[in-house]
């Protein structure tokens, strides 16, 4: 078998087999095929595509092509949650402890951020004395105790999805939707849960910036995960506007802690409680709506958070922050941003507010830069909301006055004032599942 042979084939628009998959990936990962002949496939790929099998063949051959978890030593159905990324996205934190408090176990492995979109893990890390490098024995201990446990990804898990991301990402091959699907799927078959939820984000601070073109991208994963076996559903959900009030790793955390305490965002609240019911749903708790309420009641009745500082602590984290949030290092420097004009936030660009908290240290431009855990942004108006000339429609928190300045003139082109009120934004816009697309009205 050729390689050159595999590249004319899929130029040409042919459907590569099981066995020309197998052999590009396991050559691509030994070395033994150049990055020029794997440019030149992931080009064709972007050009002509691939089948629905194509893209779930290539899905398994990345996952086996490092570390694989077996969580069968787990008793008890695992379900595992994936989103692909946003600005104030804290969702993790909040619905993996209300999940387990209901008996269902999440063994999670995340990420950390970088661009515009913060890490699961970095938020962890805020948390004083906090580990998320730990080892399996132990990660499966806390699991089976507690229930839930969040990790950062071992090295060696899907080392084909980190060397073809580089390769896609300076080959102008990063958009296209079976890579992204294959490089997504991947990672999420590899971690071992039985059942996957797919939080895909649509708007101006997702990768995908269309509803149709999210559900596209969750109908291909969904289609991947249940044909190796994997019960899977995703839900579309909005990143129009930053979700939550708090920007920033240790504000996150905090506001972790209002949401489970039954006191966070409304839209917070509402996309954690939709997450939640169908990762219940999947591990067999009943229909959708009933885990809704079910995981409602785990906030009313303290169990969530509960179960969320069990979680904390198991892995080393000081729950007096967590019970005190006074206690998390504080910001040197706070810093309000008044309204330019009186009117209506009509809209927000999420990737810019991200830039922002970046700019104040919250984020992450390169993966060696460090994280300021006690900066970010807290939105004191959002999307839909009054303001008036000179009001504060954010806070600040930084080291020092020059990086708030430099965050306020990223942050001022993010958010536009008119002189009418705009149309509520939904939360929530569809469910895709094996079954197909269920759409869903505003409910806001």
């Amino acid at each position: 078998m050729r390689m050159y042979d595999i590249i004319a084939k899929k130029r040409d628009g042919g459907t590569l087999t099981e066995e020309e998959i197998q052999f590009f990936v396991g050559g691509y990962v030994a070395g033994e095929i150049p990055d020029y002949q794997a440019s030149a496939l992931l080009m064709a790929i972007f050009l002509k595509g691939m089948t629905p099998q194509e893209t779930a063949q290539l899905t398994l051959c990345m996952a086996k092509s490092g570390d694989t978890v077996d969580l069968s030593a787990i008793e008890g159905v695992k379900v595992d949650k994936h989103s692909t990324g946003g600005v104030g996205d804290k969702t993790t934190l909040v619905v993996a402890p209300i999940v387990a408090s209901l008996g269902v176990k999440v063994a999670k492995m995340s990420g950390r951020g970088l661009g515009h979109t913060g890490g699961t893990i970095d938020k962890m890390e805020s948390i004083p004395g906090l580990r998320t490098d730990l080892n399996r024995e132990r990660f499966f201990e806390i699991v089976r105790q507690v229930g839930c446990c969040v990790v950062g990804q071992t090295g060696n898990l899907v080392p084909a999805d980190k060397k073809l991301y580089a390769l896609r990402d300076v080959t102008a091959t990063v958009n296209c939707l079976p890579l992204i699907a294959s490089s997504i799927m991947s990672k999420k078959i590899a971690a071992g849960s039985d059942c996957i939820l797919l939080d895909v984000k649509t708007g101006s601070g997702a990768f995908m910036k269309t509803v149709e073109d999210s559900i596209r991208l969750a109908q291909a994963m969904v289609e991947i995960g249940e044909h190796v076996g994997r019960r899977t559903v995703a839900l579309i959900t909005d990143m129009d506007r930053p979700l939550g009030r708090k920007i920033g790793n240790a504000l996150e955390v905090q506001e972790v802690c209002d949401t489970l305490h039954g006191k966070g965002p409304q839209d917070l609240t509402e996309v954690c409680l939709d997450l939640a019911a169908n990762m219940l749903h999947l591990a067999g708790k009943g229909e959708p709506d009933v885990c809704r309420e079910l995981a409602r009641a785990q906030i009313a009745n303290g169990q969530g958070f509960a179960k969320f500082r069990e979680m904390a602590a198991a892995q080393g984290g000081s729950t007096a922050v967590l019970d005190n949030p006074v206690l998390f290092a504080q910001a040197d420097t706070v810093y309000e941003v008044p309204a330019q004009q009186d009117g209506w936030i009509t809209a927000m660009d999420t990737e810019k507010c991200g830039i922002a908290s970046v700019e104040l240290g919250a984020g992450r431009e390169k993966k060696e830069d460090t994280i300021d855990y006690s900066a970010g942004i807290e939105l004191l108006k959002k999307t839909g909301d009054r303001v008036h000339k000179g009001e504060p429609v954010a806070r600040f928190f930084a080291a020092s006055r020059k990086k708030c300045a430099a965050a306020e003139a990223c942050f001022a082109g993010a958010v536009t004032i008119g002189p009418t009120a705009p149309k509520p934004e939904q939360l929530v816009y569809a469910r895709v599942s094996a079954k197909g697309v269920e759409r869903y009205e505003a409910r806001n």
